[in-house]
């Protein structure tokens, strides 16, 4: 039995937009981990980064279910004794809408460089307007 591998050199990538508006964090982040990751793609080979790029706009009006809003807390540490830092979803959200949807996805992704790759493939704009017109993005419907 054969199985196909892809080569770096048969890699072709697509740009995607994906509108966040009421869309449910966790559902959305899924969705664009997989496409990071090209496991949509037939030529998915794990150790070959085959994903496309994903442009998410209006990051800031998408939505969370029951009650994390009030509940929900980005944990980080500073490196120092005692640094431990709590950052509450809403206060993020307000500040850097961008990043709530970056954190959700990112802990999606592998954790290696092939994850740091395929990161790089994400941009995330809290607007409905982005900068990569140019690469003539297809809107993805989830």
């Amino acid at each position: 039995m054969n199985c196909y591998m892809a080569k770096a050199s048969e890699i072709e990538r697509k740009w995607y937009v994906i509108d966040a508006t009421d869309k449910p964090l966790g559902r959305l982040a899924t969705e664009v981990a997989m496409i990071l990751q090209g496991k949509r793609k037939p030529i998915y080979t794990p150790h070959l980064d085959t994903g496309d790029h994903v442009i998410v706009v209006n990051a800031d009006k998408v939505k969370l279910t029951g009650r994390k809003w009030e509940q929900k807390y980005y944990r980080y540490h500073t490196g120092y004794a005692g640094g431990l830092k709590e950052v509450q979803y809403e206060q993020l959200r307000e500040k850097h809408p961008d990043r709530v949807i970056e954190l959700a996805v990112k802990g999606m992704l592998p954790k290696n460089s092939l994850g740091r790759q395929m990161y790089r493939k994400l941009k995330v704009y809290a607007g409905s307007e982005h900068p990569h017109e140019a690469q003539q993005p297809e809107v993805f419907e989830l």
